[in-house]
């Protein structure tokens, strides 16, 4: 029992995790069997995991989504970073340079200072490599899909005919003459 201590510390010192908690009574917390989640990062520091999702919040800013999308964010861009030593050395540059340019913390800049640095920041790789890792990170997993109200993929299922293809709420309902009946030959 004496050597978990040492091998929780030891997995702790080289890499950052990033914690948080899902807000009660949310789409999410109702989905997940605890309100806490960790992502644990190989290469990155929890600091420059908490970098990479507030840049990930200041390009795609979602009220809904919690921090917990976010962190997929700093999860996947840790995960290239930890195969590709020039991807971890982007990385750490980049955050560096948000960093510098906030004059010390990104992540407690304010949401215009933010949106400023972040904007003179592109057309840079780091820029690049992060706003195009967002929209997989951020869209193409069950969280964002409940919280957008995404059912996922109908293909299984039998398609979406029968599954919510005309299940709009907010619109109102087009002629029966707009819709020809669905073809099942």
């Amino acid at each position: 029992m004496s050597q978990l201590p040492l091998a929780r510390r030891g997995f702790l010192k080289g890499s950052g995790v990033l914690v948080g908690t899902l807000a009660a009574g949310s789409v999410l917390a109702a989905l997940a069997p605890s309100t806490a989640w960790a992502l644990p990062l190989k290469t990155l520091t929890k600091a420059q995991g908490e970098t990479l999702m507030a840049m990930g919040r200041t390009l795609f800013p979602h009220k809904k989504l919690p921090d917990a999308v976010y962190a997929l964010l700093a999860k996947d861009l840790d995960a290239k970073a930890s195969a590709d030593p020039a991807a971890a050395t982007q990385q750490s540059e980049g955050i560096a340079a948000l960093d510098k340019a906030a004059g010390g913390s990104f992540r407690k800049a304010s949401a215009a200072k933010k949106l400023q640095i972040v904007k003179a920041m592109e057309g840079q790789p780091f820029f690049a490599t992060v706003r195009g890792q967002c929209v997989t990170s951020l869209y193409d997993n069950d969280m964002a899909f409940a919280v957008f109200g995404y059912p996922g993929s109908a293909w299984e299922k039998g398609g979406y005919i029968t599954r919510g293809f005309q299940d709009l709420s907010w619109l109102p309902a087009p002629p029966a003459e707009a819709s020809p009946p669905p073809y099942f030959g």
